[in-house]
């Protein structure tokens, strides 16, 4: 066969595949057209996703050489030039692995902003300086109305809605003729008029359940015990009851232990035993579900009324407790408008760090168009002195609950201020100046230890109190529940390492056997055995099962040369179980004009200044009133012997007409005693 014969069959079949997979691919073109685009989509969406991960490009073989020494040639420069090429590549590659990981020699954005404010905090606390402060509240839902959580209850709640459960139609069970005995009693028929009809089958069970209890009450003897059965022959042979009435594991005949509950812990009239919250450890997880499928479907079903009274009827008073507790939107409005929009806390403080001196006047206003009050309390610390010095009016009214007959009226006091100071006792042991060097290191160090992602430098340039002190930069500090709690454990550690360094340097003072020795090794010996942040995991889980919260953020503003100018910090208080939270902004300024010309600083400077009164000796003044009551005491008892001695002898005295100490004023019975001592 020729070639070209050849070539013109297999050009003739070849047009017939063709032909042939062209109708083919004809009636497959939408399937083919749709998986060409499934297939673009995955590589394009594999490309993207791979774009990302990629960190650097490959590495060439150029790029090999030039950093790699090649050992294959014998050429001495080449092989230096490669080697100093080499080591400045492996210097390259270390200084950006030291960048990347070495915040100190390297600090990133967040390291910076804590180093500023811990400078700017260090250099507060040894500087003495003046704080002017307020405190604004507010209250909001505590759930927004446009969340996805919006009529979703906390999981606290739904645990005690669950298990307090109760069906509404329990006790109903018991009054409802139609389920007593239509239900349960197929043979009775309830009329319409209420009353019961019944056959003859029911008549002859009750006579003869009636004869029955006329036969047990004839074998009731006279006194009131069951004198026919003898319970030595038959009872205790067979259960073994002691004297008592009990078995050997404590049950009567009745089911009942000695304090009247059964073997699943309730009482003859279904109370458990231990109180409400006894039942928990039986209760089983089925239970707990239906009881809030329950609930859930009680909520949903009540349309006519508010959100959670349902719930509230159906779980007994724990419901009615949680629904009092519960403050709806209205509420919350009402308590802004006529409440915390006109209530202010202010306080002006001088801090001394060289004297430990601390000096405050604290107010309360409540100011409105009609209305004014203000409770203000100077108060102020002196830790070289180990003395509280407080305004008397604070703790009068107290004082006066105690000892009213004693207590000076406000005119009556010689000085505005009393000061109280510790016992000598506590400060041999521990002085307090000690304690607040301790505390306030600690806190330093502890913040130091936070890590870096908790600190954020702020943009202020919209910041109104930024601008009203003056700051040029501000950092943000978030203290979370984890924060705070590892704050605190940070705190205790170092705080007890500070005081046991103190007792080590004092060994005269502090013998082995002393009391703050041995407590502080038994500290320590604690602290061993968790870190900080397992006081944080310990306030977090807290906090997400109680109605508690320990977030809160605080804004430190500074100048160019890191000094403190101010400080924001807002605190959130509440839970679901509130309904509310509760936010307290506290702004605190650190200049002296804000200082000077404030209201309360006259007030602190009356209390605590250089021209101040004296300070009343609340220690002394304490021991003048103990001192009285042992006199009354001893004269009380020298009276009692004053009548002992009168009804002994012949004089024909009536002790019965002896009139008791009691009836007598005090006075009186100081006067009579010290006549007695007279005569003796």
């Amino acid at each position: 066969m020729s070639s070209n014969h050849i070539n013109n069959h297999n050009r003739q079949r070849y047009s017939e595949m063709t032909s042939h997979h062209s109708s083919i691919n004809n009636n497959d073109h939408v399937y083919q057209v749709g998986k060409l685009t499934s297939i673009a989509l995955l590589v394009g969406t594999t490309s993207l996703a791979l774009l990302g991960c990629q960190s650097s490009p490959a590495v060439s073989s150029t790029a090999v050489s030039k950093s790699m020494i090649d050992f294959s040639t014998a050429d001495s420069a080449q092989s230096q030039a490669q080697g100093r090429a080499f080591n400045a590549s492996l210097t390259a590659k270390s200084e950006r692995y030291q960048q990347l990981f070495d915040q100190e020699k390297y600090p990133n954005t967040d390291n910076q902003a804590k180093s500023h404010l811990l400078a700017a905090i260090r250099q507060h606390l040894a500087t003495e300086h003046v704080a002017v402060s307020q405190a604004n509240y507010q209250a909001v839902p505590f759930i927004d109305p446009d969340s996805i959580d919006a009529g979703s209850s906390s999981l606290l709640r739904t645990i005690i809605e669950a298990y307090a459960y109760e069906p509404e139609d329990l006790d109903n069970d018991y009054l409802d003729g139609d389920s007593l005995y239509n239900d349960d009693n197929e043979s009775g028929s309830n009329d319409n008029d209420g009353s019961y009809d019944y056959d003859d089958s029911d008549l002859a069970e009750a006579s003869e359940e009636t004869a029955v209890d006329e036969a047990e009450v004839d074998e009731v003897s006279e006194y009131g015990d069951y004198d026919v059965i003898d319970a030595d022959e038959t009872v205790d042979d067979e259960y073994n009851y002691d004297e008592d009435g009990y078995d050997p594991d404590g049950y009567n005949e009745y089911g009942y232990n000695r304090e009247g509950y059964d073997s699943d812990g309730y009482n003859e009239y279904g109370n458990a035993e231990g109180g409400i919250l006894s039942g928990v450890s039986k209760l089983k997880p089925n239970t707990l579900l239906k009881n809030y499928e329950a609930v859930q479907m009680a909520k949903q079903q009540s349309e006519d009324v508010e959100q959670g009274s349902q719930s509230a009827t159906s779980t007994g008073v724990i419901g009615q407790m949680l629904s009092m507790f519960h403050r709806t939107p209205e509420q919350i409005a009402a308590s802004n408008a006529y409440q915390y929009q006109n209530l202010t806390f202010n306080s002006v403080s001088q801090y001394k760090p060289k004297q430990r001196q601390l000096q405050s006047v604290y107010s309360y206003d409540y100011v409105t168009s009609t209305i004014s009050s203000s409770i203000q309390i100077p108060l102020a610390f002196d830790f070289n002195h180990s003395k509280v010095t407080v305004d008397p009016s604070a703790i009068m009214p107290i004082v006066a609950l105690v000892n009213p007959e004693n207590t000076p009226l406000p005119n009556q006091m010689t000085s505005h201020t009393v000061s109280f100071g510790l016992p000598e006792s506590i400060t041999a042991q521990l002085p307090p100046a000690v304690l607040y060097d301790a505390a306030i290191a600690a806190i330093q160090s502890s913040m130091a230890e936070l890590a870096p992602e908790h600190f954020s430098a702020v943009d202020i340039r919209s910041d109104a109190f930024a601008k009203e002190v003056g700051a040029s930069q501000a950092v943000k500090v978030y203290f979370g529940s984890k924060q705070s709690g590892e704050m605190i454990g940070k705190t205790l550690k170092y705080m007890t390492k500070s005081l046991q360094d103190y007792v080590d340097a004092n060994p005269q003072k502090y013998p082995d056997g002393a009391m703050l020795k041995t407590a502080l090794a038994k500290v320590q010996l604690y602290n061993k055995g968790y870190q900080s942040a397992d006081v944080g995991s310990l306030l977090q889980l807290i906090e997400a099962i109680g109605p508690i919260s320990f977030n809160q953020i605080n804004y430190y503003y500074l100048d160019r040369s890191d000094r403190l100018l101010g400080k924001q910090q807002r605190v959130n208080i509440g839970g679901d179980l509130m309904g509310s939270t509760t936010s307290v902004l506290n702004q605190v300024r650190y200049d002296k004009s804000s200082f000077n010309k404030h209201a309360l600083t006259p007030l602190l400077t009356e209390s605590f200044g250089p021209n101040a009164k004296a300070a009343i000796d609340g220690n002394a003044w304490m021991a003048e009133q103990r001192q009285q009551k042992d006199r009354l005491q001893t004269a009380r008892d020298v009276r009692y012997d004053y009548s002992s001695d009168y009804a002994d002898d012949d004089s024909g005295y009536d002790a019965a007409e002896y009139i008791s100490p009691d009836s007598q004023d005090d006075t009186d019975i100081e006067d009579d005693a010290d006549n007695r001592v007279d005569r003796q």
